[in-house]
């Protein structure tokens, strides 16, 4: 598994989002928005909170400041206040108040859509995986996500994942090999695709996708200690998880991980197979957004 602490923000990939994501908004570093620019007067100041329009769980706050930030700085204006009110991980219900910010009416108005874009589906993240990790509270499996992710966005997807109290798997093509069928096709089998990657990177962690418990148990022989069971039904797993856990590994243990179309209904029944994890693809790809909104206050400053 990959090893993150569960509360460390990306920050610079978080900066390097929120610039490209400004200038998406804006047509480019040097843009404007023309409707701001054109109502509010430069030394214009409004308070206003940033709030939960559903129920959810609260995930990259820090986001609203580096906005903000990001957006006073290409206007030449003050940085405006921020007072982070919710901290990520955090359940609230609608209406609650998430962060409150004053300053430049301009600065909060460019600033607006994109501190919420990405709130909102880091927050949706969370939630949805808060749901997987309730329904595998007490069963001894966790939650994990996968590469299915928003490009570009990888790192704060999965911080959110951990926000809710998910598990990250690999970050990417990098940190951990894994053997699905087309490697297995294209090398020669599944044996000769593990071997290939152990000679060629001997201390990247391994991790082998199967179908069968036959190909569970040559995994094993190879070598293998993390196995992805992929689209099996919960008889063949539970055959297989036996299967494995009976196996001659010289006392190292072997990880098992349920994969491929899992439901939160059928969360409860894949854990009692003896998986270690259930991944998730949907935790990511498939999350709707937590509605959250900015909203000015209506008596100004």
């Amino acid at each position: 598994m990959t090893a993150t602490d569960p509360l460390r923000f990306p920050a610079a990939d978080a900066a390097r989002v929120v610039s490209g994501a400004l200038d998406e908004d804006l047509g480019g570093p040097s843009g404007v928005d023309v409707t701001t620019m054109a109502t509010i007067p430069a030394d214009q100041e409004r308070r206003s909170v940033v709030l939960a329009r559903a129920s959810g769980v609260v995930a990259g706050m820090p986001v609203v400041r580096l906005v903000l930030d990001q957006v006073a700085e290409r206007l030449g204006a003050d940085p405006v206040t921020v007072e982070e009110v919710a901290a990520d991980g955090d359940t609230v219900v609608r209406g609650d108040v998430l962060a409150r910010v004053s300053g430049s009416t301009r600065v909060i108005l460019v600033a607006e859509r994109t501190l919420l874009n990405i709130i909102s589906r880091t927050s949706g993240v969370a939630t949805h995986t808060r749901r997987w990790a309730d329904a595998l509270a007490g069963s001894g499996a966790l939650v994990l996500d996968t590469r299915k992710t928003t490009p570009g966005l990888r790192a704060l997807e999965k911080y959110a994942v951990r926000c809710g109290g998910g598990t990250n798997k690999r970050m990417g093509l990098y940190d951990v090999a894994m053997i699905k069928d087309n490697h297995k096709l294209a090398a020669g089998g599944l044996t000769p695709a593990y071997d290939a990657i152990r000679s060629r990177f001997p201390d990247v962690p391994i991790q082998v996708e199967v179908t069968t418990t036959a190909e569970a148990l040559e995994a094993v022989a190879a070598g293998a200690r993390f196995l992805l069971c992929d689209n099996m039904s919960t008889t063949l797993l539970a055959e297989t998880v036996s299967a494995v856990r009976g196996a001659d590994t010289g006392g190292e243990r072997v990880e098992l991980e349920a994969t491929g179309n899992l439901t939160l209904e059928v969360a409860a029944a894949y854990a009692a197979t003896g998986v270690d994890y259930l991944s998730v693809g949907g935790l990511t790809h498939s999350s709707p957004i937590l509605d959250i909104a900015l909203d000015l206050d209506t008596a100004g400053e």
